[in-house]
């Protein structure tokens, strides 16, 4: 029910500002594995063991018998970084590391609702500040296990437009798709222009502190994604998390709309002392 309740919240904000349906790109549970041999991201590739060792999945308690699940970053040896819709009404998470097979995970903690920072300004209804925090117990890295980088903090930061950046997590591999994957999937992407992603969702949608790729031959990320690192495959550095698309599908076209990491990297310093 409140897994309704929150689509629904976002979705009547959408048809407020007349654009397409907004859907936060979480998934209800419970999931069922993906047993194709082309699982994916919509129309992506399967990732090798270690290929993405910051990505953690996250399963989320939002009540008795409801939950979620939703993909994340490790920026530390005890912060992950997601998305805020996935993280706000949880009670609890259990945190997977150094997966590969989702129900693999090389380490799996369960954290409480205290150990969760949401952006204290997040808005449900325009997904505004879409980002949180969540605190795990200190972790040794390893090959299967390593913190993603950030941007360093400075006084002006570059758009990326046109920068190519890759995507993971394990979210639903077609529309048609009722269950995450089992297998850690990706795709390379393009980063746009605001200005273009605008034409899609307007600027009542898409901030500055949004940032959008292309999705071209229906090519993008999907529900059970959110939350998910977008990497710069030039540097490896993280510049965004998947936030929302367009209601009408994954495989529609349009762009896909993630946090930019630039525009909370003192926020995420105040809260965590983590910095570049």
């Amino acid at each position: 029910m409140k897994l309704l309740l929150i689509f629904a919240v976002c979705l009547a904000a959408a048809r407020a500002y007349n654009v397409p349906d907004l859907v936060p790109r979480y998934v209800g549970m419970p999931v069922l594995a993906n047993k194709g041999p082309n699982g994916r991201i919509t129309n992506g590739q399967k990732a090798a063991a270690s290929q993405f060792p910051y990505q953690v999945g996250l399963s989320i308690k939002l009540g008795v018998l409801s939950s979620s699940w939703c993909g994340a970053s490790l920026i530390s040896s005890n912060w992950v970084l997601t998305a805020a819709h996935c993280t706000v009404d949880a009670k609890s998470i259990i945190v997977y590391l150094g997966a590969t097979v989702r129900t693999s995970p090389e380490v799996k903690y369960t954290v409480s609702k205290s150990d969760i920072v949401v952006h204290g300004d997040y808005n449900k209804r325009t997904l505004k500040n879409d980002i949180s925090l969540i605190k795990i117990p200190s972790t040794s890295f390893t090959n299967q296990i390593k913190a993603v980088k950030l941007p360093a903090i400075s006084k002006t930061y570059s758009t990326y437009v046109g920068d190519e950046v890759v995507a993971s997590g394990w979210g639903l591999t077609s529309d048609k798709a009722n269950s995450v994957s089992n297998s850690l999937n990706y795709a390379y992407l393009q980063i746009i222009p605001n200005t273009v992603c605008a034409k899609t969702y307007t600027s009542l949608i898409v901030k500055s502190s949004n940032i959008c790729v292309s999705t071209p031959m229906g090519t993008s990320t999907c529900q059970g994604d959110s939350g998910g690192p977008l990497v710069l495959v030039s540097s490896g550095v993280q510049v965004g998390l998947t936030s929302f698309g367009a209601e009408d599908g994954c495989q529609a076209g349009h762009p896909a709309a993630f946090t930019r990491v630039t525009s909370y990297l003192d926020w995420i310093k105040e809260n965590t002392g983590v910095s570049y």
